[in-house]
Formats: structure tokens, C-alpha cells, sequence
């Protein structure tokens, strides 16, 4: 038997901040708080345990050192990429600069709080 990604969690200055721009990003809802002022987001009908992983975005005043070494991909699923990238662009996203050529097929942003993440091209089907 294998295990499978239920959460990300990720640290934040401001959860209620990266909490509001996930879930516009992916499509995601509140789905709890907790009193350390932890907030989750997951999909809308499915919540923990679904086919996606939720995140958990929780507070941290620990400053972020260097590039991370983990991040998240996103690929479009109701437009093109350029569209796709013009949308999470107006919901505060802005390109991030980690070494890459010019040549790549997906954009690296990073959320409000400096987090890289990657576009990709290819369109995938909505769950």
C-alpha cells in the first residue's frame, strides 16, 4: 500500500492573505480554522481526504531563507495558459526570477508572500 498527499502545509505572514488568494486561484473554500489562526482550504465538495490535497496556510514570523525547496505546479483547466497567466496575475501573483533561461514552457510567479510556484502549459481536465 501507498500514501498519497492529503495537505500542504504552508507558513505565513498573513494566512488569511495566501488563504484568500489560493483559493481563488485553485477553486478552493475555507473549510476550517483553528485557534493557532490556521486556516484550510480545500475543494469545494470534496474537503480533506478528496482526490485533492487541501492546504493548510499557518501563521509563521520565521523570515523564509533563500529559494524554496518545495513548490507547488498549476496548469490551466478552462484556458490557455497566457490566459491563465493573465488571471493569476490580477489576483496578485507577479513573475519570480529563480535562474530560468527564457526558453521554458511555463511561467515561475510567486503568491503575495514570495512563494514561487510554476504555471505550466498544458491544460488539464477539471476534476
Amino acid at each position: 500500500m501507498a500514501c498519497r498527499i492529503s495537505e500542504l502545509v504552508i507558513d505565513a505572514a498573513d494566512p488569511e492573505r495566501l488563504a484568500e488568494f489560493w483559493s481563488k486561484v485553485l477553486g478552493y473554500v475555507e473549510l476550517g480554522r483553528e485557534d493557532d489562526g490556521s486556516i484550510e482550504i480545500g475543494p469545494p465538495d470534496a474537503g480533506f481526504g478528496g482526490p485533492q490535497p487541501t492546504l493548510i496556510l499557518s501563521p509563521s514570523s520565521d523570515p523564509r531563507a533563500g529559494k524554496l525547496r518545495l513548490h507547488i505546479d498549476v496548469n490551466p483547466t478552462d484556458r490557455d495558459q497566457d490566459a491563465e497567466l493573465e488571471r493569476l496575475l490580477a489576483l496578485g501573483a507577479r513573475p519570480a526570477d529563480v535562474g530560468q533561461t527564457g526558453t521554458e514552457s511555463w511561467h515561475v510567479l510567486a503568491d503575495p508572500e514570495g512563494n514561487e510556484f510554476c504555471l505550466l502549459s498544458a491544460r488539464l481536465r477539471p476534476l
